[in-house]
């Protein structure tokens, strides 16, 4: 996630408790389990009548339809219009993916969330007025080369493409050292924001603060600097 998408974030309304997700592909499958296992009210759809009653039986879903969405009647009747957030999870079928964002769009419906299958998709999908787009794929294999080349960085949060905060395994170099005496700031050009103590984070830790070996830290700062931590 990185700062463009914050806008999308701010603008969703926090007393929205009901979905629609288009698709019940294992993205759209794996949305409206969630939402749902967190008791939100979730309608999915699908052109395949067996991937409908399949989400009904599993109970993954409050209310499942099957219709074709490229079709605005279709949408309107099922009254997915009527949502505040519908995200659509189809992917593997680019026109009818496009088709149905700029249906809903169209529809009136405030946040579309739509998932893309390459960068191109997501181009399109953007254009057709898609809010935010998700492209699951790129991003898993993103968070796989960084897991396997810095497995010691736990967390990232790219605020831009030069800039992220990171939660990283405190390294060997590090242990028993207080945050006064590690000068990260004037030797790696590095915020410290948070340490690990006990299970729990201390924000903002004092500058007596000793870092332990197998805990961990949040620091925030330019990616550069933040590579040459020995980590």
């Amino acid at each position: 996630m990185n700062l463009s998408s914050l806008g999308f974030f701010r603008s969703l309304r926090k007393d929205n408790h009901q979905f629609a997700v288009i698709g019940l592909g294992r993205f759209g499958r794996s949305v409206c389990a969630t939402l749902h296992k967190f008791g939100y009210q979730v309608l999915a759809t699908d052109i395949s009548e067996k991937r409908v009653s399949d989400a009904l039986t599993e109970q993954i879903v409050g209310h499942a339809i099957q219709l074709d969405s490229t079709e605005p009647a279709a949408l309107k009747e099922a009254g997915i219009f009527e949502f505040d957030t519908v995200i659509v999870a189809i992917g593997n079928y680019i026109q009818e993916s496009i088709v149905t964002t700029l249906n809903v769009k169209e529809g009136g419906v405030p946040h579309v969330v739509a998932k893309a299958s390459s960068e191109v998709h997501c181009k399109l999908l953007t254009r057709v007025g898609a809010d935010h787009v998700v492209f699951p794929e790129f991003e898993a294999g993103c968070a796989l080369a960084r897991t396997l080349t810095k497995p010691s960085i736990l967390e990232r949060f790219d605020l831009d493409p030069d800039n992220s905060i990171v939660e990283v395994i405190v390294p060997d170099e590090f242990h028993g050292k207080t945050v006064s005496e590690l000068q990260l700031r004037n030797r790696y050009g590095l915020n410290l924001l948070a340490v690990s103590n006990g299970g729990k984070f201390l924000i903002n830790p004092e500058p007596d603060k000793r870092l332990q070996k197998g805990s961990a830290m949040v620091v925030i700062g330019c990616n550069k600097d933040i590579n040459r931590l020995p980590i």
